[in-house]
C-alpha cells in the first residue's frame, strides 16, 4: 500500500514538473526571441532615436517607440498608395527597372511574401505517394499541380527528421493520394520519424 502511495506521489511530482516545463519553456523561449528582435530593431534605429533623444528630453525607449511607430505609419501609407492604380503603376516600374536588378532582391521579396501570407504557400496539400507501384507509401507535399496541363503532379518528399531537406518528384496523379490533414500535423510526423502516421493512413484510406 505504501509503495503504491509513494509511486503515486512520484508520478504526480513528475507529471506536474513536466507539465510546468512544457508551459513555461515555450513562453520563455518566445520572450527571449521577442527581446532579441526588439534589441535588433532598436539597434538599427539608434541613429534616429539618438537624434530624438538629443533634441527632446525623453527616454531612449520612448524614442524607440516613436521611431518604430513612424516607420509603421510610413509602411501603412505606402501600402495604401500601392493599392491605387497610379501607385501600382509606379511601383511596378520602379520594381522592374531598379529593385529587381539588385542582387538577392527577388529572393528576399518572395521569402517575405511567404512569411506574411501574401502569397500562396508552396505546400498546398498533404499527400501519401506510392513509389514504384510497389504499395510503399511516403509522406509528401504537393508543390505544383495543373490538371489542365499535365497528368503529373510535382511533389516534395521531405527527409526525416529534418524536413527542410528532401527531393522533388514528378509523379502521375494516380499514385498521389491526398490526405485531409493540416501541414503542421504532417510535418510533425516527419520530424518525429513517423510517430502519429496512423492518422495520416486512416484519413487517406477512409475515403477510398
Amino acid at each position: 500500500m505504501r509503495e503504491t502511495f509513494m509511486q503515486k506521489v512520484k508520478n504526480f511530482i513528475k507529471t506536474s514538473l513536466l507539465g510546468g516545463v512544457t508551459v513555461i519553456l515555450p513562453l520563455a523561449i518566445t520572450l527571449i526571441i521577442l527581446r532579441w528582435i526588439f534589441n535588433f530593431v532598436t539597434g538599427l534605429l539608434d541613429p534616429f532615436t539618438g537624434l530624438i533623444v538629443a533634441r527632446a528630453d525623453i527616454k531612449k525607449i520612448i524614442a524607440d517607440i516613436i521611431v518604430m511607430s513612424a516607420i509603421l505609419i510610413f509602411c501603412f501609407i505606402v501600402g495604401a498608395l500601392v493599392k491605387t492604380g497610379v501607385g501600382r503603376f509606379f511601383h511596378g516600374v520602379i520594381e522592374k527597372r531598379i529593385f529587381s536588378i539588385a542582387p538577392g532582391y527577388n529572393l528576399i521579396r518572395e521569402t517575405i511574401l511567404q512569411l506574411l501570407g501574401g502569397k500562396k504557400a508552396p505546400f498546398s496539400q498533404v499527400v501519401l505517394v506510392e513509389l514504384s507501384n510497389s504499395g510503399t507509401l511516403v509522406t509528401g507535399f504537393i508543390t505544383d499541380d495543373n490538371e489542365s496541363v499535365s497528368d503529373y503532379v510535382t511533389v516534395f518528399i521531405p527527409t526525416a527528421p529534418t524536413p527542410a531537406g528532401g527531393m522533388v518528384f514528378h509523379i502521375h496523379r494516380k499514385y498521389v493520394h491526398k490526405v485531409d490533414v493540416s501541414m503542421e500535423q504532417a510535418m510533425r510526423s516527419v520530424i518525429t520519424c513517423g510517430v502519429g502516421s496512423h492518422e495520416l493512413l486512416a484519413k487517406c484510406f477512409r475515403n477510398k
